[in-house]
């Protein structure tokens, strides 16, 4: 089966940077897959995106450096079994507050008996190999997004759950359960405390940290501060980022911070 690189880079203590896709385009996803990054998520949770497009941008995704991952919408099992199957090498799960919900979660992706993955890999097979059924349970990724108070309470719980290779910080929803503020780069003292607690146990556990950023500066903050898998941003972000500063130069005006849209 093809070795997850993921899984590479973090055994050898190199740091992952993760493409994020919101645009539904094979297009889109396939110049995201060559532009260096270690892996490229596709996301069905807050993109447009629908199994159909994930389907396309996996299969440009598949002719890339880039490894394909997605985030799904929640941790319904069919769901995380169908992407999967459709050629996906790990999956981030929103919304992990609890042991339960984990343990849920990493049984999708985990062919019996370490979980209950139906099996069917279809795309599985053309992307992973002939020899995908036997390393699957091995090679694919499994993530559980911490993004509650719960979820923070119970991190110690979730890091320990067999199968799961890490946690994966919302920052927006844990600030706004936090603060009261949605921002992904608060520094509010509470938010400052729960990023440090979900560090350091994910350190004590030999655990991937990964978060979500607005910039390469950010994720390179966060990469100094002990993180691990780091997404500078997603693709509508870095769109209109590049757009706005495109159109300032051009005009000769100041390049604004966010767009009409905020990002």
């Amino acid at each position: 089966m093809r070795v997850n690189k993921i899984k590479t880079a973090i055994a050898e203590h190199r740091p992952v940077i993760n493409g994020w896709l919101a645009i539904p385009s094979s297009y889109s996803a396939e110049i995201m897959g060559h532009q260096g990054y270690d892996a490229v998520t596709v996301d069905l949770q807050h993109g447009m995106i629908d199994f159909a497009s994930a389907l396309a941008m996996l299969q440009a995704l598949s002719a890339t450096p880039a490894v394909p991952l997605v985030r799904v919408a929640d941790d319904t099992p069919a769901q995380i079994m169908r992407l999967l199957d459709a050629g996906a090498y790990g999956v981030i799960c929103p919304m992990i507050s609890t042991a339960e919900q984990a343990q849920r979660f990493v049984s999708a992706c985990r062919y019996p008996p370490q979980g209950n993955r139906s099996f069917g890999p279809a795309r599985g097979l053309l992307y992973g190999g002939s020899d995908y059924p036997l390393h699957a349970n091995h090679e694919i990724l499994t993530l559980a997004m911490i993004e509650t108070r719960e979820g923070l309470a119970n991190i110690d719980a979730i890091l320990a759950t067999e199968g799961l290779d890490g946690v994966f910080i919302g920052p927006n929803d844990l600030s706004l359960t936090l603060t009261g503020t949605a921002s992904a780069e608060s520094t509010h003292p509470d938010m400052l405390a729960a990023i440090e607690r979900v560090v350091s146990r994910c350190r004590e556990k030999h655990k991937i940290a990964g978060i979500f950023c607005t910039s390469g500066t950010a994720a390179a903050h966060r990469i100094a501060g002990g993180f691990n898998f780091v997404t500078p941003a997603n693709d509508v972000m870095q769109l209109g980022r590049a757009s706005r500063e495109a159109i300032a130069l051009a005009r000769g005006t100041e390049i604004p911070t966010t767009g009409a849209s905020g990002y």
